[in-house]
């Protein structure tokens, strides 16, 4: 493959190891954010940057009619694409420190060194264990790993990806450090360019269990268009199970249907899309409220859980309540958030914030920060022996 930068070309594709070397470097600055170095490789040939981040910054000349900007934000929207796609949230959150990927923990901004950036990780909760560390050095241990993955994965998409193929992460790229409604002070992480276009203001989930299944789940959401012509919504209830989805019915309640609809066969239970009364534009809001439902008792769910396949939920936005079968009550239960499946398995320890009283079968937890694209949010609970 050729690819055309500044009339030059290279006739081999970065390796693995060429991109690892750009990134640590990237990494690795005091002085500067990843995009003023993409821009200063891109419109300066002869600089410092674009010597250093050739591996990254030469696959975008397939962009032959876009401007400079574009391929800077081309280039970006891809990087954060791959880090938002990293299942092990130590990993994540490593990358996301390195390359200094809104938002910051706790509302801070991103410090100058890769050090201090590490320690500010310290303040993401559960993350890095209970208590938190007290030094960076699991942040270090993780990023090792994570950019030899990050590395991999990026040299393998930098062969595959031509011309148009870019676009979708021009868009990304833009939108990394905003949140796409006007309404939402806060920053969520960007959406992935398959992600459902809305922003959820509100959304509530009442869940009702018969012996250990979540046999009733109610989902009342208010959202906001993030772009014009948003007309429905896709839903997958998922309840901690170990079966087959299609054995829920998912039905509409309030002010919406359900449609068959391309990538959706009819008829299939636990997905199915609403329709909307009519198209909404961008930032107009919505409300709506659905129904699955799980007559095979015989389950033993663990979970109810959440995951954000849209462009985020709002601070405080998500409440998550279950009642709890009388006759059958859970030993423990505990709220979790951006926790991989094995460890919302974990019971924490006595004392923990995270646990939630069941003496009465009824449970509620409200989720006071923002929820963040492709994470997952939810109650999980342990079963007597």
């Amino acid at each position: 493959m050729t690819i055309r930068m500044d009339r030059e070309s290279v006739d081999e594709p970065a390796s693995p190891a060429e991109v690892e070397d750009a990134l640590r470097w990237l990494a690795t600055r005091k002085d500067g954010e990843p995009l003023r170095f993409f821009r200063e490789a891109i419109k300066e040939p002869a600089s410092e940057p674009a010597t250093v981040l050739r591996a990254l910054v030469a696959p975008t000349g397939s962009l032959i009619a876009e401007p400079a900007e574009s391929r800077v934000f081309a280039l970006w929207g891809l990087i954060v694409d791959e880090i938002g796609a990293v299942g092990n949230s130590r990993r994540r959150y490593t990358l996301m420190a390195a390359f200094r990927v809104p938002p910051a923990p706790g509302g801070t901004v991103w410090k100058a060194t890769l050090g201090d950036r590490f320690r500010q990780l310290v303040l993401v909760p559960g993350v890095f264990g209970e208590p938190p560390p007290t030094t960076a050095t699991p942040m270090h241990q993780a990023w090792r790993r994570a950019l030899e993955t990050l590395a991999a994965r990026l040299a393998e998409k930098l062969v595959l990806l031509e011309g148009p193929d870019w676009r979708p992460y021009i868009d990304l790229g833009r939108a990394a450090g905003d949140v796409t409604d006007e309404h939402v002070a806060w920053r969520a992480r960007p959406a992935s360019k398959g992600a459902q276009p809305m922003f959820v203001e509100r959304l509530l989930i009442t869940a009702v269990m018969r012996r250990r299944t979540v046999w009733r789940r109610l989902t009342e959401r208010h959202v906001v268009a993030c772009e014009d012509g948003v007309d429905g919504y896709v839903v997958q209830a998922r309840n901690g199970w170990h079966h087959n989805p299609e054995g829920l019915l998912v039905t509409a309640l309030w002010a919406c249907r359900v449609v068959t609809s391309p990538g959706v066969r009819p008829g299939v239970r636990g997905v199915v899309r609403l329709r909307f009364r009519q198209p909404h534009r961008k930032g107009q809001p919505y409300a709506f409220v659905s129904e699955a439902l799980d007559e095979r008792l015989e389950e033993k769910h663990e979970w109810v859980n959440v995951d954000v396949d849209h462009h985020g939920i709002a601070p405080g936005g998500l409440t998550i309540q279950l009642t709890f079968d009388q006759n059958c009550l859970p030993e423990a239960c505990w709220w979790y958030a951006e926790q991989l499946e094995f460890e919302r398995r974990c019971r924490p320890p006595d004392g923990d914030p995270h646990l939630l009283p069941v003496e009465d079968g009824f449970v509620r937890h409200t989720f006071l920060d923002g929820c963040h694209p492709r994470e997952s949010y939810g109650i999980a609970f342990k079963w007597p022996s």
